[in-house]
């Protein structure tokens, strides 16, 4: 549940500061009457969203044996990709999100373009929706869909709320703070959504286990119990893990921090020049 309200927490403050800053620059331009086509597109892409993640979760339920074990292993692994991607691009991309789309709303506004004003609405919301849809079907084929679906919703009313207070007090957020902590949050959760996809394609027989279970920590710490279930929706924790599968882990979290670490000492030297 931790790990699908910070999911859907995160998604959806980017989709309503996406929604903020627009609706902001229109105050801005004093044009608050094209503020329609804006909200039609939100509403229009949440829809959307709703129907691929019912869709996927759909999907998922219908499939039994190896199928199941083979849509559960590659859609973690595709959600890994899908959360690695979006930190490195907030990373690199996040400074300029606002001026971007505070330019494109002007225009916009200047021109009374709604047509432009509900597409630049609704591909902004649509790509958090299909990102949140996929990251919690994998979030509940690893840790159970009633608990991710709770986590998920608290974590959108939360990122709606928060929104709306923000937008309501003119109260500026530390966007690149925000991100930065619930990225490296995302990134443990990733590592384990990587994990458990190897531990399912060593069910399958397409990846070998090496050693089938490197230690056993389940009589300390069981998986099944309620800290073992929250480090498992958070971080991917697995009592008896197979060698490939914390090779895996480890190979997954260490490409990445070195990376991410590489990219910010490159762009921090981009800045000085």
């Amino acid at each position: 549940m931790i790990a699908a309200y910070l999911l859907a927490l995160r998604e959806g403050m980017e989709a309503t500061l996406i929604v903020g800053v627009a609706l902001g620059a229109l105050r801005k331009a004093r044009r608050p009457e094209l503020a329609r086509p804006i909200w039609l597109g939100v509403v229009l892409a949440a829809a959307v969203s709703l129907v691929v993640g019912g869709a996927l979760a759909l999907a998922g339920g219908e499939l039994e044996g190896p199928a199941e074990i083979a849509f559960e292993g590659i859609t973690m692994l595709l959600a890994a990709g899908v959360l690695t991607w979006m930190v490195f691009w907030m990373q690199s991309q996040g400074r300029m999100i606002q001026a971007n789309l505070e330019i494109g709303v002007q225009r916009a506004a200047a021109s009374g373009q709604r047509k432009a004003l509900f597409w630049l609405a609704f591909l902004a919301v649509l790509r958090e929706g299909i990102e949140t849809a996929l990251f919690l079907t994998a979030a509940g084929l690893a840790t159970g869909f009633s608990s991710t679906v709770y986590g998920g919703l608290l974590g959108i009313a939360t990122a709606i709320a928060l929104g709306w207070a923000l937008f309501a007090a003119t109260v500026r957020l530390d966007v690149r703070r925000f991100f930065s902590v619930t990225g490296a949050l995302i990134l443990l959760f990733a590592a384990g959504l990587v994990a458990h996809g190897v531990h399912e394609f060593n069910e399958l027989g397409w990846i070998p286990a090496v050693v089938e279970y490197i230690w056993d920590t389940n009589p300390i710490l069981d998986e099944g119990s309620l800290p073992g279930q929250l480090l498992k929706s958070l971080f991917g924790y697995n009592g008896n893990p197979s060698l490939t599968e914390a090779l895996a882990y480890l190979a997954y979290l260490a490409t990445i921090v070195y990376a991410l670490a590489r990219r910010r000492a490159l762009i921090f030297t981009q800045q000085q020049a």
